[in-house]
């Protein structure tokens, strides 16, 4: 049971995956909602620019008709009549295939966005295969465009019939009214036809677009076992972090045992932890923790200081203190100041001392001043 479900692909598409097929042009896309735009948007075009071509067309018309007998044998004449009577309609029909190409563009990037996929471009022999056009004829997929021809075909026949219902007792009329003034009014009337055929694909656009996110996103979903192989792939195994942790511990210690020749001091605890500091005067600030350790990597700590001469103290709770407060090359807490103090200054006199340059300090206190939520 457990291998079966395994199998199934019950997660929601990771960010990676996402993006990896919309770098191969799988994205969530309407047919239907970029065909309402450019319908929508021819018809407001002829709306908006309709009278200027229509006076572009009468005017190159009527010149083309009214061509004398020196204009009619004359081909330079008749090339300049042409260009003229194109340069009338231009404009109109250059402002209509903007509004049509920008309200086509909005249309198709409107769900899922503006993309553009070299891989979506590339030839698949996939798309030349008789067995998977037959399965695409065939498959789910078909038989939603197919439903959705039926309902478009009924809903543009419904709303036609509802058009043509309301608007009856004005085409009618149309045979009644005067020319020029009934071809202006069929013309309207055709328009507006036009453009409430056109919105009325907005029901089928409502239906489409959820249904096209909906199923884009149902395809890309992954097994478990995918998405485990994902995170592998992108932040490596398990075993090959836990290894690269252990190198970078290693070097993180290696580093630390450099530093402890340069501390002024080591406080023990003393069998388990130690830690080392060192205090520059001339540079201010806090004293810093060189190095800290606790069982073996504590001796280990221990062996280097008394290699290199620095001396070894024995102070239990101010040793856990800094060992679990502070971390190596940052400064020591201020509530840990003046416990360290007085080891510091200890140390200095000792050092004088051994040079001859100051007597023997007393000893430490036992008791060093270090606060209750300090103490471990």
């Amino acid at each position: 049971m457990a291998e079966s479900d395994s199998g199934e692909k019950t997660e929601q598409p990771t960010a990676k995956k996402l993006l990896e097929a919309r770098k191969k042009g799988q994205i969530a896309r309407s047919k239907d909602l970029g065909t309402m735009f450019v319908l929508v948007g021819s018809a407001i075009a002829l709306m908006v620019v309709g009278n200027s071509l229509v006076t572009g067309l009468s005017l190159m018309m009527k010149r083309l008709f009214s061509l004398n007998r020196r204009e009619a044998m004359d081909v330079h004449a008749l090339y300049q009549i042409a260009s003229d009577g194109v340069s009338a309609i231009a404009v109109p029909f250059l402002w209509i295939h903007i509004i049509i190409v920008v309200a086509a563009l909005i249309g198709n990037i409107l769900l899922g966005g503006l993309n553009f996929s070299w891989q979506a471009m590339a030839p698949k022999a996939s798309k030349l295969s008789p067995l998977a056009g037959f399965k695409r004829m065939f498959g789910v997929q078909a038989y939603v465009e197919l439903i959705k021809s039926i309902l478009k075909f009924f809903v543009v026949f419904i709303s036609a019939y509802l058009l043509l219902s309301s608007l009856f007792g004005q085409i009618v009329n149309l045979s009644t009214e005067n020319i020029p003034h009934n071809f202006s009014h069929a013309v309207s009337l055709l328009l507006w036809m036009f453009l409430a055929l056109a919105l009325s694909i907005g029901i089928i656009v409502i239906i489409d677009a959820p249904y096209q996110v909906w199923n884009h996103n149902r395809q890309l979903k992954m097994t478990k076992q995918e998405i485990k192989d994902e995170m592998k792939n992108t932040e490596g195994s398990p075993e090959t972090k836990g290894r690269v942790r252990r190198v970078q511990y290693e070097m993180s210690q290696r580093r630390m045992m450099q530093d402890v020749p340069s501390a002024d001091v080591v406080i023990t605890n003393p069998t388990h932890y130690s830690v080392a500091l060192k205090y520059d005067p001339e540079a201010g600030g806090a004293p810093v923790m060189v190095a800290k350790g606790v069982d073996e990597m504590a001796l280990h700590i221990r062996t280097i200081a008394k290699e290199h001469n620095i001396e070894v103290l024995a102070s239990p709770a101010l040793a856990r203190s800094l060992y679990y407060t502070a971390e190596p090359n940052e400064e020591i807490p201020e509530q840990l100041f003046a416990a360290v103090a007085q080891i510091l200054a200890f140390i200095f006199q000792l050092n004088a001392h051994k040079k001859g340059q100051a007597k023997r300090p007393k000893p430490l206190a036992k008791n060093l001043p270090i606060p209750e939520d300090f103490r471990y």
